[in-house]
């Protein structure tokens, strides 16, 4: 394999890791479906311990699989502090207002990247990549990472949308079905433009680079 396409490689796992890998996603799901189930037929008290349990459960499972520490640690960080909202404000919808405000952010930082030009995919290609790149002076990369930036604004949008709507509507057995189906399906879609926008930049640009190298030979 050639270090062009090693660098590729290492880029995508990088990329995959950040994710928790390709379990992180169901373990994500866990969480949030024990806590709809519990809220159903139990009180709010037991479905805090049951998704806090849940929680602490699946870290110690990924810890003891060997996978990363931020990713095993940072998933029961999350329900902790999931629950820890609900229990002091005292409704089970609050379960779902960091992932709903974090969609917001989300969606203000990609779609703010792009109208300043600096689409955020582009970016974290760069920094993955030494940050010397000159990729935003092609317009063939710039054009494919506003693509990637958007659709990922566009997930994070419409997810924020569609769950502030049930959050205010006080859906929340809904609302855990649209966490669900909104989060793992969108998010594989979003990550295969961002991959392919990863791979052209890489093969354009070091394949530019190879062949500057061998005309100077």
């Amino acid at each position: 394999m050639s270090s062009t396409q090693e660098r590729h490689e290492r880029g995508k796992r990088t990329l995959l890791d950040q994710m928790g890998g390709p379990l992180g996603f169901v373990y994500s799901t866990v969480p949030v479906i024990v806590f709809v189930a519990a809220d159903t037929f139990l009180s709010l008290p037991l479905t805090i311990g049951i998704a806090l349990g849940t929680g602490l459960a699946l870290s110690a499972f990924r810890l003891l699989c060997k996978e990363r520490f931020v990713s095993a640690i940072g998933s029961l960080a999350g329900v902790a502090v999931a629950v820890g909202i609900v229990a002091w404000t005292g409704s089970a919808r609050d379960f779902f207002v960091l992932g709903i405000w974090a969609s917001l952010i989300g969606f203000v930082l990609t779609f703010g990247s792009v109208l300043a030009r600096r689409p955020l995919t582009g970016v974290v290609w760069n920094v993955m990549h030494g940050g010397e790149h000159p990729w935003r002076s092609d317009r063939t990369l710039l054009r494919a990472h506003d693509v990637a930036t958007l659709v990922a604004a566009v997930v994070l949008g419409t997810r924020f949308a569609v769950q502030q709507w049930l959050y205010l509507a006080e859906s929340t057995g809904v609302l855990g079905i649209a966490r669900v189906a909104m989060g793992t399906p969108l998010t594989v879609l979003a990550g295969l433009v961002v991959v392919w926008a990863f791979h052209r930049t890489t093969k354009r640009l070091h394949g530019t680079a190879a062949s500057s190298s061998q005309g100077a030979r």
